[in-house]
């Protein structure tokens, strides 16, 4: 899976963008289909503590999943965003296998009763 990260109004630290390579690079373990995923971190101007924002948006053959979380630190976001993207990628992988097995019942022959 091809990650970019892009920090908004300031410059994101190696360590920083390690953590987030790692953290994201787990998905693939939930569904293999990932194409790529793009980051988004942007500092607020508030005076509040939780004035760190990422946004992560996860590209899927035919369907797009977003997750945005705000706390006091980016690691901490992060780790939100894609335990979001996580539930989501579950939920997607359910109506996707649905699908497909709607569609192999409705294309299984009929069989007439003697």
């Amino acid at each position: 899976m091809r990650i970019t990260v892009q920090s908004i109004h300031f410059s994101a630290d190696k360590k920083l963008l390690a953590f987030i390579q790692k953290k994201a690079d787990k998905l693939d373990q939930f569904f293999d289909q990932i194409i790529s995923a793009e980051v988004y971190l942007k500092l607020e101007k508030t005076e509040d503590e939780q004035n760190k924002i990422t946004e992560i948006k996860l590209i899927l053959p035919g369907n797009q999943l977003f997750a945005k979380e705000q706390c006091k630190t980016f690691e901490e976001a992060a780790d939100l965003a894609i335990e979001s993207l996580r539930r989501q990628v579950d939920k997607h992988k359910a109506k996707a296998k649905a699908i497909l097995s709607n569609h192999k019942t409705e294309a299984a022959p009929l069989v007439a009763d003697e």
